[in-house]
């Protein structure tokens, strides 16, 4: 990436993040630029995603990851949680979490092997040592085992029925799911189980994307 390029990237992503009400230092806006540039890096080998332009991942991907970020803090209160970001792919919105929130520690599972190895380099090479790749299955994780999670967040992962139930054995007591959403999922949210009840769904602007995005909050009752 050329500085030129870097720049304007640069440019473009400080004016989404006051579009978002976020204070970020220069630090982290750094960071969010050098893991879009592994991403861009790495997807030529790994295909970690479908979006290739860099302006075009800066809008699709760290904005609208971004975008989460008032949300989650306004629920987390600045409380030192775990969250796990399931089926990451790339790290999103996982990494970009991280970077904005070092005091919440941060798990990104994907069944896909290469993607967990992708999303341990970023910690490696961005040294956020509250970053973690996992490759498992969701299904796997027990909160007995490692503790639990406080939220459990996927960005277009799966309906919210099989999102809630694959994951449901990973969260800790008093937890809740994060779901980002496209529209609002009427459907998805009547097919829920009756034990995973929807508290809040949040509308989402993302700076410079023209489509619908929501947040779907939700707790189990059991």
């Amino acid at each position: 990436m050329s500085a030129a390029v870097r720049a304007g990237l640069r440019e473009a992503l400080q004016a989404g993040a006051t579009a978002l009400q976020l204070e970020l230092s220069a630090a982290q806006i750094d960071q969010l630029l050098d893991y879009l540039e592994l991403l861009q890096k790495w997807n030529k080998v790994y295909n970690l995603t479908a979006v290739r332009d860099p302006a075009e991942m800066l809008t699709h991907h760290l904005l609208d990851s971004l975008a989460v970020i008032a949300p989650l803090r306004r629920h987390t209160q600045g409380r030192a949680v775990r969250l796990l970001d399931v089926g990451s792919g790339g790290g999103l919105p996982g990494v970009v979490v991280a970077i904005c929130c070092p005091e919440i520690d941060v798990s990104c599972v994907d069944t896909v092997a290469k993607k967990a190895a992708f999303v341990q380099q970023v910690a490696v090479s961005l040294r956020l040592a509250n970053l973690h790749g996992l490759h498992t299955r969701v299904e796997t994780l027990r909160a007995e085992q490692g503790g639990g999670y406080d939220v459990v967040c996927a960005r277009a992962f799966a309906s919210l029925a099989d999102f809630v139930q694959w994951s449901r054995a990973a969260l800790r007591p008093g937890g809740v799911w994060l779901a980002m959403k496209g529209k609002h999922p009427t459907d998805e949210i009547a097919a829920l189980p009756p034990w995973a009840e929807v508290f809040h769904v949040e509308p989402l602007q993302v700076p410079g994307l023209r489509a619908e995005r929501c947040i779907v909050w939700l707790r189990p009752l059991t």
